[in-house]
């Protein structure tokens, strides 16, 4: 019979499990809280996720207004496959807005968004009036991206390409 006074209802085991089961949820979330609040521990979030490696409004719209001042053009000889461990040869033109060839340093950085502890910087040579020659090799698989800085004088230029894969060793 069920009444107030009948304490057999602790005694059952499912309800000795629920609050069990309840006790070991708080337990858990208290010790999340715990090392949450706790100094001194590495954080698995940086708490400038959202800033770093990341360029200011200001400084981009003073890039974009560089760049459009600047009206150069750059085309970029690719080769049609990239493998890992292969030195690649790429060739880069770099015209101002009237066509006229721009000489000056190039320097390329290949960029790889899963793992920036490989990116590296390379530098071009020119080989002609505005026209540069180097080779990039590739430490590993995957997408990758090239920043392209062009500098002549205090002039300077930056474009980026597309994306593009680069293909294991066969």
């Amino acid at each position: 019979m069920i009444s107030q006074s009948n304490k057999s209802g602790l005694r059952n085991p499912w309800v000795l499990g629920f609050l069990v089961f309840i006790a070991l949820v708080l337990a858990v979330n208290i010790t999340f809280v715990w090392f949450t609040m706790k100094e001194g521990r590495s954080e698995l979030v940086e708490r400038d996720y959202k800033t770093k490696d990341r360029k200011s409004n200001e400084l981009l719209l003073s890039e974009l207004r560089t760049r459009q001042a600047l009206s150069w053009q750059t085309e970029i000889k690719k080769p049609k496959a990239i493998v890992v461990g292969s030195a690649t040869a790429y060739e880069i033109s770099v015209t101002d807005r009237d066509g006229k060839p721009v000489s000056g340093a190039l320097e390329v950085e290949a960029y790889r968004a899963s793992d920036s502890s490989k990116d590296f910087t390379t530098a071009f040579r020119e080989v002609a009036a505005g026209r540069y020659q180097g080779y990039i090799n590739f430490p590993l698989k995957g997408y990758w991206e090239l920043h392209i800085r062009v500098q002549r004088g205090d002039e300077r230029f930056g474009v980026d390409t597309e994306k593009f894969m680069v293909a294991a060793a066969s």
